[in-house]
């Protein structure tokens, strides 16, 4: 059976990475996709774990390609999903997330319509800019930028399938852990996993011959 494909969004800040990471603990059935960047590393960011790190240059040769199964310009610099981190694992039968930005959910949501997608909020702008300024990595005038992109990048929440808020971090984590349940007990994933089962108890009895 066909893999499910996952799409966490939110903007920068909001903890998305925190709370998919947690996820990831807890639930061995789903594979993180890991995103190509164009960006150089963060202070503590590991090539092929956090990104794979490319020069803008490799990036565009790998758009060219069509090496992308979604692609998008962010903040000045270019984010997207390869290919064959996603489509031959979904084809296995494995569960894929997808930690993205709203335009390449978008994008993915035009290729695979099933997907299940989940926005995350902060509990309010204030927390936002502490979340923000607690990484220590940005000056003022980054981080107005950024809280000015995330003003846009929440007003796109309402097309995604689910909203968390994440306001008790543990709290986020339990309800991104249940979108996940609820999406493998879904009415067409339950008829084709559980075929045989479901086949077996709604059969008509068959009357005992003398």
């Amino acid at each position: 059976m066909r893999g499910t494909l996952y799409i966490v969004a939110a903007p920068s800040g909001a903890g998305k990475s925190s709370i998919v990471n947690a996820v990831l603990e807890r639930d061995p059935g789903i594979r993180l996709s890991v995103s190509f960047t164009s960006r150089a590393p963060r202070p503590g960011e590991r090539d092929g774990q956090h990104y794979h790190f490319v020069s803008a240059a490799e990036f565009q040769r790998m758009i060219d390609a069509g090496d992308f199964f979604e692609y998008a310009l962010v903040h000045g610099d270019w984010k997207g999903t390869a290919r064959q981190s996603v489509e031959p694992q979904l084809a296995a039968g494995h569960d894929v997330l997808l930690e993205i930005d709203w335009q390449g959910a978008a994008q993915v949501r035009a290729k695979v319509p099933d997907a299940v997608s989940v926005f995350i909020l902060p509990p309010s702008r204030q927390a936002l800019e502490q979340r923000m300024r607690k990484r220590g990595q940005d000056s003022d005038a980054v981080i107005a930028r950024r809280l000015a992109a995330a003003r846009e990048e929440m007003s796109h929440y309402a097309e995604f399938d689910y909203v968390i808020v994440n306001e008790v971090f543990d709290a986020a984590v339990d309800e991104m852990c249940a979108v996940f349940i609820a999406s493998r007990l879904r009415l067409a994933r339950q008829q084709a996993r559980q075929r045989g089962l479901i086949e077996a108890l709604v059969a008509p009895d068959v009357p005992d011959v003398p």
